[in-house]
Parts: C-alpha cells; structure tokens; sequence
C-alpha cells in the first residue's frame, strides 16, 4: 500500500512538471459586430511540448463573457484541449499619453513664455512713461534747470504719442496671451484618460495534451459588450428628363463604434444583423389578477406627529429645476464620393444577414465611428407628387421602389440627394424584402398648390332642435407646371369624434376620394389623379360638425 501511495504521488508531482503554464500572444484576426455587441476571433501560433501544457492569453478585456468562451485548433500532431477558463485579474492602468498632442501642449506653452516676457516688458515701459510724466519739469532738462515752456509742447506729445502705442502692444499681447491659455487648456482637457488602477481583465487558461512536441495554431471566439454598428443610407436620385429614365441609387453603409477595452487592428469586419444582448426568448407572462382596493389604514402614532410637525414648519422654496439643455445639431455633410468604392459581400439567411467588409480594417477602441459601405443598388423608381395642404401647401417630389435587395433595410438616417444636390435627411424605417420603400426628394416648385376656406356656417339651437352646428367647406387647387404629366396626391382630412354625442357629417359637395382612409389613420385622407402638363384640378371638401346645445367643443390639430 505504502508503495503504491508513493507512485501515485510521484506520478501526479510529474504530471504537475508536464502541465507547465505557457504565455501566448495573440492578435485579434477578425471581428463580427452586431447591433448590440460583438463577437471576437483571435488567433495564436504556440510550440506544444509533448504532454499536458496550460496555455495563458493574458489582459484581455473585462467585457468578455466568458461563457461565450470558444476554442479551436490544428497542429502537426493531433492535440486534445480540456478546460477553458477566464479568471479576473486586476490590470495595469496603461498610460494615457498621446505623443503628438503632448508635442503640440509643450510648443503652445513655450510660445507662452515668449509672449508673457513681451508683455512684461511692455509693462515696465508704460511705467517709465508714467513716471516720466509725473517728473517735474525741471528735472526734464538735461542740465538740471527748468525745462523751457516752449519746448512743454513737444514732451506732452511724445509721451502721449508713445504710451498709445505701449497700450496698444499690451492689448494685442494680452489678447494673444488669452488665445494661447485657451489652446492649451481645450488640449489639456482633450488628453486621454488613464485607467483606473486595478481596472480587470481576464486572463484566459486553455489546457492541452499532445502526445509529442509540435507547432499548433490556435482559434479563441469570444463575444464582448461596448461595440455596435447601425445602418446608414446615402439616397441619389437622378430624376431623368426628356428621353431619359429616372434612376435611384441606394447605397447601404454601416458605422461601426466599439468601446472594448482591446485593440481591432488590421481585422476582418463582419456586420450582422443579430441581436445577441436581448436574450433567446420571449419572456413568461404571469397572470394579471383584479381585486377590490383594501380599505385606508390608520396611520400610526408616530406617523401622525410627524406630519403634523411638516405641516407647522415653515416652507422653503424648492430650487428651480433646471432647463433642459437644447441644441440643434446641423447634419453632417455627405460623405465624399470616390471614384469607386470596394462592396461589402452578403450573406443573407432566413433569420439574419451578414455582409462582410471587403479588405482588413483597423476599429480605434475610443469609440470614434467608422463607416463602411456595404451595399449598393440602382433601381427604377416612380416619381410621384405628394402634398398635404392643410399643413403645408408646398409640393414634395417622391421616389418608390421595391426593395430587391437579399436582405432587409434596417431603419436608419438617409441621406438626400436630387440630381447632385444634397437636399436633406429623412428616415427609413425597417423594409423587408419584396416592400415598397417611398422616400422624399424635397420640395417640386412646378407644382402650384393653393388650399382656401370657402364657407363656415354656424348654427344655434332652435324651436326644433337643441344641438349646435358648426359647417365647413374648403376648396384646394392644384396645377402641374410641368412640360410633362406627373401623378399627384393631395392628403386632407376631417375631424373625428371620440364621444358618441358629437357627429361629424362629410357633405355631399366634396369631391369623393381616391383613398377614404390612409395608414389606418381615421378621418385621413387622399386624392391621387394624373395630371397632364399644365392641367389644373380642384378638390372640394365640406362637413358638418353637431353637438349637444349645452357643451362646448374644441378641435385640435386643425
């Protein structure tokens, strides 16, 4: 027994030799980002020893999740891989030094230096011309004596003359002196932050056993938070003319973000459309119960005295909330167009879309956005006008198509663009494959559209009734400017009523509509005719609002 105690402890003193702890390096190879997340791929070259070796991938970033943790790989020998674990390690705050911006603070603050001496020696300038003036007069005269009064002239002006230009070398220095401190203090707040100390990270330990020494590469996927990409469109509309089609380019592009805590550089970029941070499944619904409200309990005692105490003290005025801050922020510019722009690939599925990024791409980890183009498509769409009047009587220009692309068009910001001109920003929303897509190219001055009150009739309760009425009548011109037919809809709309006791009538004078209801929306509605060039037609619409004689009404919206 003794001697088989003995081997067995010497067998597991061996194989704790063998299972010697091995520091890789890796490098992160490509990168997967989702709209709410990423998934990381890094690769690692090791020489194997015969055996069983723990591999360590140290410092990487708290964002993993480790379950997520998953390693493959090949070697010139077949290889076992036994346990995976990530373990949390305070890390090294990393300095946060950025040598081009710390070149740029030191210059600013030397030229400082220069200008502080300069006004310093302004300074005592103007202080000898002030003592200078305050001198008496005779000890202005280079002997001694009095100065003449004839000569009382000449110093006034040469003192004047030269303390103006000492004060205006102050002021030029001291307005010289307030944009360098302002320089330096905008780059001082714009240095990079260092980490905290003992920020963690995980280091990564992946068990192997080869049964001789060999070269293995090595493939570890992990998913991390702080990264996501959102869709953005560029729209380009060339709306054609005589002899020549419309056609409508959409380019597809993605911005990708990431705030990981790791370096992506020289990558494989991978864009897809899953969501990999909302869980697998639909969430469990309990039962909702309805019960009567349990009676008010007294309060207690002591509950008693203190409310009657807040009531006795005097009231202090609460501060002010403050204003929520405001701001418009311009929208940027179009992106530059190069002569030829490289495609992302697509792959599309039955529950998602992936389109990769042509090349390798370098991702900054401060959270600075990257746009990439993904996708591209010309189409022939259909103009058409479109105008609501009762708002606006300006007439837009649209563009519709169906959406052929493989995969779907995710909501985002489009771009606007009319025959060269950036005219704009809109939204679309999520388009499955097969919908229609409508997009707005901004307002058409050759189409005139006039919309005018023609009667309003009020009538009061009377021997036979008791209600109130009230009618309306409206008229709206439309005229096509055009040397060429266009399709124009015009959008109005009655008021509807929520309580039983108000009826709204549509009289018969209006002109019937083309479309009685648009998107569901009630008492909305729409007039969709050709018009040929230079045809004018006209929309009437009239109704009648009715009411109990002893309540008041209010419209909202009109």
């Amino acid at each position: 027994m003794r001697i088989a105690a003995l081997a067995a402890v010497a067998l597991a003193l061996s194989h704790a030799a063998w299972a010697a702890d091995i520091e890789v390096a890796s490098k992160v190879d490509a990168v997967t980002v989702y709209p709410d997340g990423a998934s990381v791929t890094r690769k690692a070259a090791v020489d194997l020893p015969a055996g069983a070796s723990t591999l360590v991938l140290r410092g990487l970033p708290a964002t993993i999740d480790p379950a997520s943790l998953r390693v493959a790989g090949e070697g010139s020998v077949a290889f076992g891989i036994g346990s995976v674990e990530a373990r949390s390690v305070p890390g090294n705050p990393r300095p946060a030094i950025d040598p081009v911006l710390e070149s740029k603070i030191k210059a600013l603050r030397e030229k400082r230096e220069i200008v502080a001496a300069r006004a310093e020696a302004a300074e005592r300038t103007r202080a000898m011309i002030r003592r200078y003036a305050e001198a008496s007069p005779e000890k202005l005269s280079p002997d001694g004596k009095a100065m003449d009064v004839a000569h009382w002239p000449d110093a006034w002006n040469a003192v004047g003359r030269e303390l103006v230009k000492v004060n205006e070398d102050l002021r030029v220095l001291g307005a010289e002196l307030r944009d360098l401190d302002g320089e330096i203090a905008a780059m001082e707040r714009a240095r990079p932050q260092p980490s905290r100390p003992g920020a963690p990270l995980y280091d990564v330990t992946i068990a192997l056993d080869a049964p001789a020494a060999s070269k293995a590469a090595l493939t570890v996927t992990y998913r991390v938070a702080g990264a996501s990409w959102r869709p953005l469109y560029d729209a380009r509309l060339d709306t054609g003319g005589k002899g020549k089609k419309p056609a409508l380019e959409l380019v597809r592009r993605s911005s990708v973000t990431q705030r990981t805590g790791e370096a992506w550089t020289d990558v494989a970029l991978t864009v897809s459309t899953v969501r990999v941070a909302r869980g697998s499944g639909a969430p469990a619904l309990s039962s909702a119960r309805v019960d009567f409200r349990p009676p008010p309990q007294p309060a207690p005692r002591d509950r008693l005295d203190e409310v009657a105490s807040r009531r006795a003290a005097p009231a202090t005025t609460a501060p002010a909330p403050a204003a929520p801050m405001t701001g418009g922020v311009a929208p940027p510019p179009p992106p530059p167009e190069p002569a030829r722009e490289q495609q992302a690939v697509v792959q599309a599925g039955a529950f998602q879309a992936s389109f990769g990024v042509p090349g390798r791409v370098t991702i900054p980890e401060d959270g600075s956005a990257k746009t990439f183009r993904i996708s591209g498509a010309t189409v022939a769409p259909v103009l058409s006008i479109k105008t609501t009047p009762v708002l606006d009587p300006t007439a837009y220009l649209q563009a519709s198509f169906t959406n052929e692309e493989e995969a779907p068009l995710l909501p985002g910001q489009v771009a606007i663009h009319r025959d060269g001109t950036f005219v704009g920003q809109s939204t679309l929303p999520l388009v499955a494959q097969g919908d229609k897509v409508d997009l707005s190219f901004g307002a058409d001055d050759q189409v005139k559209v006039v919309r005018v009150p023609l009667a309003r009739r009020q009538a009061e309760p009377g021997f036979l009734s008791s209600s109130r009425t009230d009618t309306l009548e409206f008229k709206t011109t439309v005229k096509n400017l055009h040397d060429f037919p266009v399709k124009i809809t015009v959008v109005d709309r009655i008021p509807v009523a929520d309580n039983t006791a108000i009826t709204v009538e549509t009289l018969t004078q209006s002109t019937p509509p083309t479309e009685p209801t648009v998107e569901d929306k009630r008492g909305v509605m729409a007039w969709t005719w050709d018009y040929a060039a230079g045809e004018q037609k006209e929309i009437r619409l009239a109704y009648r609002l009715k009411w109990p004689s002893d309540r008041e009404i209010v419209t909202e919206g009109r």
